[in-house]
């Protein structure tokens, strides 16, 4: 060896060390590559198989499973509704069967006794059939009742035919969840297998077997045409009686040829001559040289987006940066800082006095103060100023700061100023609006206090009104409170003839004048309300004896009996009083306003103006009035008022002239009771048009009765009221009846007042006229009637009052008055008749003054329909004629 040449070949070595070491890496690198592919496509196989074998298994339960929850959504249905009926049943059945799914059929079993099935075609047989007599199914059905649990079982070969899977479930019901039977679903495995992707073309050879839990042979029961070759990839599925097992390999083996393979060792020989180390190397260097590039020009990025940011948040919100260095009074303004003070562009430094000197005024020494202590104390600066700009414009500004001391040790104080003006006229704006809402809400209050007062307030008298009332009965009533309570209820007298005479401005006049003398006399303690147009209430919570109240309802009528003056006019009015005292709770404040008015009541049937109070007597009264008006009620629904018939006789011949209606009233426990009883009653239940409508229609069927007896009679009268006579549907009803003229004659009381009658009544009474019934006027010489109104109503007869006829025989007056009302009526051509003819010598003397017709018990009584008839057809008066005529 030639040693001087040494060096030069380890020095000319070395420089080949790196081609050397890379040539040796790379040819490791190929055997490692070569290595490691054949393992990759070994894994790669093995990963597809699995890949694929999961991808069946995993379409396989979740089909299998979605089959189970459907049914399992109607078990827990049929849980909720184990009556559920097999109509109800089949529906959500069929709903279910529609869903895309491989149900097959299903059963309901409770106490393991099939009784429900669908669908029901082709499995009749299933129905009835007992779980715990059937050897195929007796295990399963026993081992979910003791489980407790979901069990599904398959494959199996079904009776039907085909191969299916059998899922049972526990059915529980009540409150105690108690065992009720169980339910089978068939799930077809032929489709099941199928919508899961198990075919014989697979991209893989797969077989599945099923391994019962209970130990055996495993069964397979899917295969395809490749068959799977040795070390197949392996997965379970648990279906809860037994196992499927399935097992997956290449198509063709885990050997298989890749065509790939030649390549890639191509590829490496190639890559082998192409690459060498300082290729590597010098890419290596210029790798890591552009890491670094990159990392710079991203920290650049990331810089200039966050300047970026903070200017845009800057310009956003109109913030304006400044910093300010103590020791040198150097002021830093940015732009947005010097539009706020006005500062001029080509100013380029600012100092501390350019801030002071826009400063408003009255904030100057403030603002100073503030800003001196946050320096000196070094904490945050955050006030509110004014400035003023070169225009004389005022802006509100509000600024932020922090102080700092930089790393020479200079202290600095950094912050923000912006303009608030906006927000402080919105805040002006909002206060003024506040203040303004304020005063409407008081002026609100007040209108509803003045509106509270007016409903509580009659608006005429300004006394409290009804509703007052009624509050205070209330508050007089709650918390039973025991103090007496009185009640003055004050109507006035004859006020309805101050508002018909001077009119309603008077009748006003004379209320507020009737308020101002209840104000003077009663006690500024009680309580005076006018609850109605001429009504007043008093309500005191004093001691009855000391208050006295009886005097004082006797002052209060004598005051208000005082003259009054009015429009120019003295006027006199009178007041009733009805007086109640409450001294205990047995009754409620409003009861005794009852009582107050029922006393009233009382006042005004003995004559009004005058005080009455309420007692045990009235309260009595008051229960029989209240109980007859029940009755008189119930008894005309129940038919029980009828007509008796007293008959009216020729002053000459004595033959029968007529018959009068009278009104009696059958009661089931009193027997026959007198109209001077009931009448009053119905008049103020106003019904009195109800009973002059019954005795009218009995009243004319006795007399068509009578006609078809062969017993005629010339009239009939009929007693009429004014609420009859004010009957809207009256002309019409008497036209219905077809009335023979002549035949009818209606009874006007004389006490109604025809001079103030108003046009309708008076319309009605001609109208009845032209139906041809004849008018009558009652109780003549005692009533309102004038010789006027017995001009304008021209009545067929004219009724002379009882009291008239009694003492015609022992006073020559009397004789003459009666005399002069028949002489009235002859020369109007009107008859006249005489009723209350008690005695024959009454009769003579009627028959002497010229009186036409007689009525009274000096011939008859009034009597029944039959009885009439009995009479009529006898002539038991005749006797009485003869006497007479004597």
């Amino acid at each position: 060896m030639n040693t001087r040449n040494l060096p030069y070949f380890f020095k000319e070595l070395g420089y080949y060390v790196p081609a050397i070491v890379a040539t040796f890496a790379v040819l490791i690198a190929v055997f490692l590559a070569d290595t490691q592919k054949r393992r990759l496509e070994q894994e790669y196989l093995r990963s597809f198989t699995t890949e694929q074998l999961g991808l069946l298994r995993s379409r396989l339960e979740g089909n299998l499973l979605g089959n189970i929850k459907l049914v399992q959504g109607l078990v827990s249905t049929f849980e909720t509704e184990p009556n559920m009926l097999p109509a109800r049943f089949a529906d959500l059945a069929s709903r279910i069967f529609r869903e895309d799914n491989q149900l097959r059929s299903l059963a309901i079993a409770p106490d393991l006794v099939v009784s429900r099935v669908y669908p029901l075609q082709g499995n009749e047989a299933s129905l009835g059939l007992d779980y715990r007599k059937n050897e195929r199914q007796r295990a399963a059905a026993m081992q979910v009742m003791e489980q407790n649990r979901l069990i599904v079982t398959g494959p199996v070969e079904l009776v039907q035919g085909g191969r299916g899977v059998i899922a049972r479930y526990p059915i529980h019901t009540g409150t105690e969840n108690a065992f009720f039977g169980i339910a089978s679903a068939v799930i077809n495995l032929d489709k099941l297998l199928e919508s899961s992707g198990f075919k014989s073309d697979l991209p893989v050879a797969v077989s599945m077997s099923s391994l019962s839990k209970d130990g055996g042979e495993a069964q397979k029961f899917f295969q395809t045409d490749a068959a799977v070759d040795v070390e197949p990839v392996v997965m379970s599925i648990d279906i809860g009686h037994e196992v499927w097992v399935m097992s997956a390999s290449p198509l063709q083996g885990w050997g298989q040829p890749s065509h790939q393979f030649s390549l890639f060792r191509v590829g490496l020989a190639l890559l082998a001559v192409v690459i060498v180390v300082p290729m590597f190397w010098v890419g290596y260097l210029m790798k890591d040289r552009n890491r670094h590039i990159l990392i710079l020009q991203d920290r650049e990025d990331q810089l200039e987006t966050i300047s970026q940011r903070l200017q845009l948040a800057l310009d956003a919100s109109k913030v304006g940066v400044w910093e300010y260095d103590c020791a040198t009074k150097a002021l830093s303004w940015d732009a947005r800082m010097r539009t706020l003070y006005d500062v001029a562009p080509e100013q380029r430094i600012c100092r501390y006095d350019d801030w002071r000197n826009a400063l408003h005024p009255q904030d100057l020494e403030h603002a100073e103060q503030v800003f001196a202590k946050a320096v000196e104390a070094e904490e945050p600066y955050i006030t509110d100023f004014r400035v003023v700009g070169q225009d004389g414009s005022i802006r509100h500004i509000r600024a932020h700061g922090m102080t700092y001391r930089s790393s020479s040790g200079a202290k600095r104080i950094v912050g923000a100023n912006w303009d608030v003006t906006e927000d402080v006229r919105l805040q002006e704006e909002l206060l003024q609006a506040k203040l303004t809402a304020e005063a409407q809400n008081r002026a609100l209050e007040d209108a509803r206090l003045v509106l509270e007062h007016n409903s509580l307030h009659d608006a005429l008298t300004g006394l409290p009104n009804r509703r007052f009332l009624d509050h205070q009965l209330a508050l007089a009533g709650a918390n039973h409170d025991t103090l007496p309570l009185s009640l003055l209820h004050i109507d006035l007298d004859r006020f309805k003839d101050i508002n018909d005479t001077l009119g309603h401005a008077a009748g006003d006049e004379v209320l507020r004048q009737v308020a101002s003398v209840l104000r003077a006399h009663v006690p500024p303690e009680d309580f005076i309300a006018r609850i109605g147009g001429d009504e007043f209430v008093l309500l005191s919570r004093r001691d009855p004896p000391k208050a006295n109240f009886p005097l004082l309802s006797a002052q209060l009528v004598e005051a208000i009996s005082q003259p009054m003056t009015v429009a120019g006019h003295d006027c006199r009015i009178g007041a009733s009083v009805g007086l109640a005292i409450r001294y205990n709770c047995d009754e409620t404040p409003e009861q005794s306003l009852v009582n107050a008015d029922i006393a009233l009541y009382e006042a005004k049937r003995r004559g009004r103006n005058r005080v009455e109070a309420f007692n045990g007597e009235l309260r009595l009264r008051t229960v029989e009035v209240k109980r007859l008006s029940d009755d008189i009620l119930r008894g005309l629904e129940r038919g029980e008022f009828r007509p008796f018939f007293q008959p009216q006789f020729d002053a000459e011949t004595f033959e029968i002239a007529g018959v009068e209606a009278l009104a009696r009233w059958e009661h089931p426990t009193r027997g026959f009771v007198a109209p001077d009883v009931f009448l009053p009653i119905a008049e103020s239940l106003n019904i009195v048009a109800r009973i002059d409508e019954t005795i009218l229609d009995q009243a004319l069927f006795q007399a068509m009765r009578w006609e078809s007896q062969g017993l005629a009679i010339p009239c009939v009268s009929v007693n009429v009221s004014c609420q009859r006579l004010r009957d809207e549907q009256l002309i019409s009803k008497l036209k219905a009846m077809n009335i023979r003229p002549g035949s009818l004659t209606f009874e006007l009381l004389e006490s109604i007042s025809f001079d103030t009658a108003d046009e309708r009544l008076k319309q009605a009474i001609v109208e009845i006229k032209a139906l041809g019934i004849d008018i009558e006027l009652d109780d003549f010489g005692t009533g309102h009637a004038s010789i006027i109104s017995l001009l304008e109503l021209s009545p067929r007869r004219l009724k002379i009052d009882r009291r008239l006829v009694q003492p015609l025989l022992e006073s020559t007056a009397q004789q003459s008055l009666v005399r002069s009302i028949i002489d009235i009526g002859k020369v109007r051509g009107i008859e006249t008749v005489a009723e209350g003819v008690e005695t024959l010598a009454h009769a003579e003397q009627l028959r002497r003054l010229g009186c036409h017709v007689l009525q009274g018990y000096a011939f008859a009584k009034p009597m029944t329909a039959d009885e009439f008839v009995a009479f009529a057809k006898t002539r038991q008066w005749m006797p009485e004629r003869e006497r007479l005529y004597r």
